[in-house]
């Protein structure tokens, strides 16, 4: 019995360890709030250096939010910087909330985190470093109730 069960945790801590050193195939930058407010004219910028142009990728708006925040949903200006310099504009309107569940994203207490795709499928990138400037373009200015927005960059496995 005590032979099996060292086998069996023997094996637990292999497969452990060989998961954990896989690496993590995501890009993820935020920005904090420290005043739990965020300016309109506060326009946040990420970098992210692309070097597999044969995966796809997914593309997601990060928040980090208290359960006062007065919305069910925000509206952002995204712009994205590819490698060769050109500019592409998207105006978001990105839910995060519904009448019938509240708040989509996961909660402990009353802060709320949540990813939010961007785009409905995956998309290929070129090589090379793209940026994204981030902004909201709500009526409420500064937005409050928002602790940290992001963008987050993640590999779609095959």
């Amino acid at each position: 019995m005590g032979s099996r069960l060292s086998f069996i945790a023997g094996s637990l801590f292999v497969i452990v360890i060989m998961n954990s050193c896989q690496t993590k195939q995501l890009f993820e930058q935020s920005t904090i709030y420290p005043d739990h407010h965020w300016a309109s004219k506060q326009a946040n910028e990420y970098q992210f250096s692309i070097t597999d142009t044969a995966a796809a990728y997914k593309v997601f708006f990060v928040i980090r939010h208290h359960n006062a925040y007065h919305y069910k949903n925000i509206w952002l200006q995204l712009n994205t910087t590819s490698p060769n310099d050109s500019v592409s504009k998207q105006s978001l309107n990105l839910n995060l909330a519904d009448d019938e569940k509240g708040w989509l994203g996961t909660g402990m207490d009353d802060i709320y985190d949540q990813r939010i795709p961007i785009s409905v499928e995956p998309v290929h990138f070129k090589k090379g470093v793209y940026k994204f400037t981030l902004q909201h373009t709500m009526r409420e200015d500064p937005l409050d109730n928002i602790l940290s927005t992001g963008i987050r960059v993640e590999k779609v496995k095959p």
